[in-house]
C-alpha cells in the first residue's frame, strides 16, 4: 500500500471523505445517524472497528452504534460508560489535535474502568508507527456551543499503522462534520415528533401547541418562524417577544419581512447559505432605530410526516456583547496597553500595507531617509542619495529659535533594486510584472509610495518620525513608574492631538514614538517635527509637580522596493544623528 504522502492517495481518501460526509446528510433520525457516523468511520477512514459513544441526558455515554465487527457490536451495544472514566480518558490521552491518543504502554491504567471496550492482546510493534491492539484513540464530538455529544472511537487502521497527519486531519474533519450532523439530527427528531402528535389527535395538537408557545414565547432568546418555499420564501410567521425587543420592533411589523429584509448588506451570502436546509451562522441584524447588532442566528427545517408544509425554525441569540469583548481583545493585540496608542506590531502592519516589494518606475529599493533620489550608476541598478534634517537648532526652540539647517548630500550607499524596471508600475499599481506585486491582478489597486526628490508642489511622500524623548529615565529613577508612565500617556496625548486625523502615532516602546504622515513634503515634515517637540516640551503636572522631558526626531520617508523594517531603521538612524548633534543640556528639557 502506498503511503499517505503519495498525491493521489490522498485525492482517493479525500473522495472518499467526501462520499461519507454526504451520506451523514441523508440519515432521517437520530439512530440511522449515528449508525451512518460508525460506518463512516469504516468506509471512508481506513479503520477496520468504529463507535459512537454518544451522551445521555444523565451525563454518561452509551454506546449508540458500532461498525465493522459483529462481534464488537455484540459485545459493546447499549452498554454505558461513566463520564469520569470518559473524562480521565481524554484527559490522559495524547493531542493529537482534536484527538485523544492512548498508546499500549499507558492502556493498561484504564483495564479496570467501566468504560465498554473491544481491545485483544498482541506482541509489541515491529516498528515505531505500527498499531498495537491495545492502542486507543478517540475523537470527541462537540456541539458549536462547546458542549461534549459523544465521543467516537477506532480501532485497526487496515494499513496497520498509527495514522498520521493526514489521517487525523480527515478523521477530525469528519467528526466536527459527525457532530454537526447529531445535533442536527436530535433538533430534527424533536421536532418531528412533536408535529406528528400534533396532527394525529386534535387534543395533543392543543396541548403540544400552548406548550411550544410558552417555549417559544417566553424563551429568554430569539425565536421565529418562516415560511419555506413558494412566493413568500423566508416571510416570518411568528416572532416572539425577545426577538421583537431585541431589534426593537413591534411583531406586526415584524411579519412583513424575512430576515433577508433585515440583515446587513455584508452577511446576505452568509444568511443565504445557512438558510437552506438548516445551520448556524453569525450575522448582523438591523434595528429599528437603524443600528445593527451581532447575533448567532440557527436555523432547523420541520415538517409534518406526509412531507407537507415546511418551515423553518430559527433561534437568534444576541452576541454582542461577546463581539464586542473580541473586538477588545483584537484591539488589545494592536494597541499599546498603557497610552492606548497602536503598538509595534500595528504600526508594521499599517506600513506594510502601503509598501510592496517592488519600487516605483525610478524609485530604488532600500531605506530611504530626508530626501531620495536615484541616478543609474551605469550598470542598470540605481544608485540612491539622501539627505536629512539636522534638528541642530531644536534645542534652542524652547526660547524660541528657529530650525537649524539642514545638511544634504549624505552618502548612503548603493541599494540592490533595479533602479528602472521595464513594465514596473507607476503610483496605480497597473501593468506591471505579472505575477509581482503591482503587476495585472496583483494588488492592481496599490498606489507605490515614492520618497520626494525635493521640495516642490508635487513632490510628497508618505513621512516616518521617529521620537525619542529626552530626559525621561531620570523621571523614572527620581520620581519612580508612575510618574513615568504618566508622562508618557501625556505625551502621546500631546502627539495624537499635533498630527492629523488620517495620521499614525504608535508607541514602539519605552520612550520611543513613531508618527506616520501620508502626503508631506521634506519641509512640512520638518515642521510637524518642530511642532511635535515643541508640543512635548512644556512641563507635564503628575501629583502637583510639574516635570519635563524633552524629544529627538528623525525622519524617514517609506519606499516601495523597502521593508518596514529598513524604514524604521533609516528614520531611528536620523533620530540618533539629531540627538547627537546636540549637547546633552541642550537635549534635555525636564
Amino acid at each position: 500500500m502506498e503511503t499517505e504522502s503519495e498525491p493521489y492517495v490522498r485525492l482517493a481518501s479525500l473522495r472518499q471523505l467526501h462520499h461519507v460526509v454526504a451520506q451523514l446528510n441523508t440519515a432521517r433520525s437520530l439512530a440511522d445517524t449515528l449508525q451512518t457516523v460508525a460506518d463512516g468511520v469504516v468506509e471512508g477512514l481506513g479503520f477496520e472497528i468504529a463507535a459512537v459513544n454518544l451522551v445521555r441526558a444523565d451525563g454518561d455515554l452509551v454506546v449508540a452504534a458500532v461498525a465493522g465487527s459483529p462481534a464488537a457490536e455484540a459485545m459493546m451495544a447499549g452498554r454505558v460508560g461513566s463520564r469520569i472514566s470518559w473524562e480521565r480518558r481524554l484527559a490522559m490521552g495524547e493531542q493529537w489535535g482534536v484527538l485523544r491518543f492512548i498508546p499500549y504502554t499507558e492502556g493498561w491504567v484504564l483495564d479496570d474502568d467501566d468504560v465498554p471496550q473491544w481491545h485483544t492482546a498482541g506482541p509489541a510493534p515491529r516498528f515505531n508507527d505500527e498499531w498495537h491492539p491495545m492502542d486507543r484513540l478517540f475523537a470527541p464530538l462537540y456541539a458549536s456551543d462547546g458542549e461534549l455529544l459523544g465521543v467516537v472511537s477506532v480501532d485497526r487502521p487496515r494499513n496497520g499503522r498509527r495514522p498520521g497527519a493526514w489521517g487525523c486531519e480527515a478523521l477530525q474533519m469528519y467528526t466536527s462534520q459527525a457532530a454537526i450532523a447529531i445535533s442536527n439530527a436530535r433538533l430534527r427528531s424533536n421536532m418531528q415528533r412533536a408535529l406528528v402528535r400534533l396532527e394525529r389527535e386534535q387534543q395533543a395538537l392543543r396541548a403540544s401547541e400552548e406548550s411550544f408557545r410558552q417555549a417559544f414565547e417566553y424563551a429568554p432568546s430569539g425565536m421565529a418562524v418562516a415560511e419555506m418555499g413558494g412566493d413568500q420564501h423566508g416571510r416570518l410567521l411568528r416572532i416572539n417577544d425577545a426577538l421583537c425587543r431585541l431589534l426593537g420592533r413591534p411583531a406586526s411589523a415584524m411579519r412583513r419581512y424575512s430576515f433577508s429584509d433585515l440583515v446587513h448588506p455584508e452577511d446576505i451570502g452568509t444568511l443565504l447559505r445557512t438558510s437552506a436546509e438548516g445551520g448556524r451562522a453569525e450575522l448582523r441584524l438591523a434595528r429599528r432605530d437603524g443600528s445593527f447588532v451581532w447575533v448567532s442566528l440557527r436555523n432547523s427545517v420541520v415538517a409534518d410526516v406526509a412531507d407537507g408544509p415546511r418551515y423553518l425554525l430559527t433561534h437568534v441569540e444576541d452576541i454582542e456583547e461577546r463581539k464586542r469583548h473580541e473586538l477588545q481583545l483584537a484591539h488589545r493585540a494592536s494597541h499599546d496597553s498603557l497610552t492606548g496608542l497602536p503598538n509595534s506590531a500595528e504600526l508594521r502592519a499599517r506600513l506594510n500595507s502601503r509598501l510592496c516589494p517592488l519600487p516605483a518606475r525610478g524609485v530604488g529599493g532600500g531605506a530611504a531617509a530626508g530626501v531620495a533620489r536615484i541616478e543609474p550608476d551605469g550598470h542598470g541598478y540605481g544608485r540612491e542619495y539622501d539627505s536629512f534634517v539636522d534638528f541642530d537648532g531644536l534645542g534652542d526652540m524652547a526660547a524660541g529659535a528657529g530650525p537649524g539647517p539642514a545638511e544634504s548630500g549624505q552618502l548612503t550607499g548603493i541599494h540592490g533594486g533595479p533602479g528602472q524596471l521595464p513594465g514596473v508600475p507607476g503610483d496605480q499599481g497597473s501593468g506591471g510584472v505579472p505575477g509581482q506585486p503591482g503587476g495585472p491582478g496583483v494588488r492592481d489597486h496599490h498606489v507605490h509610495a515614492v520618497p520626494p526628490e525635493g521640495d516642490g508642489p508635487g513632490e510628497k511622500g508618505l513621512a516616518v518620525l521617529f521620537c525619542d524623548l529626552d530626559g525621561f529615565k531620570s523621571i523614572n529613577d527620581r520620581y519612580g513608574h508612575h510618574c513615568g508612565d504618566a508622562v508618557l500617556v501625556e505625551v502621546a496625548r500631546r502627539l495624537s492631538a499635533g498630527v492629523r486625523d488620517n495620521d499614525t502615532v504608535a508607541r514602539m516602546g519605552g520612550d520611543e514614538f513613531v508618527v506616520l504622515a501620508d502626503g508631506l513634503g521634506p519641509a512640512e515634515a520638518q515642521d510637524l517635527a518642530v511642532r511635535l517637540r515643541n508640543a512635548i516640551i512644556p512641563p507635564i503636572r503628575v501629583d502637583g509637580r510639574g516635570v519635563r522631558v524633552g524629544a529627538s526626531f528623525g525622519i524617514g520617508w517609506a519606499g516601495c522596493g523597502m521593508t518596514a523594517e529598513e524604514v524604521l531603521q533609516s528614520a531611528d538612524q536620523r533620530m540618533y544623528v539629531e540627538k547627537r548633534s546636540r549637547a546633552k543640556g541642550q537635549r534635555r528639557a525636564g
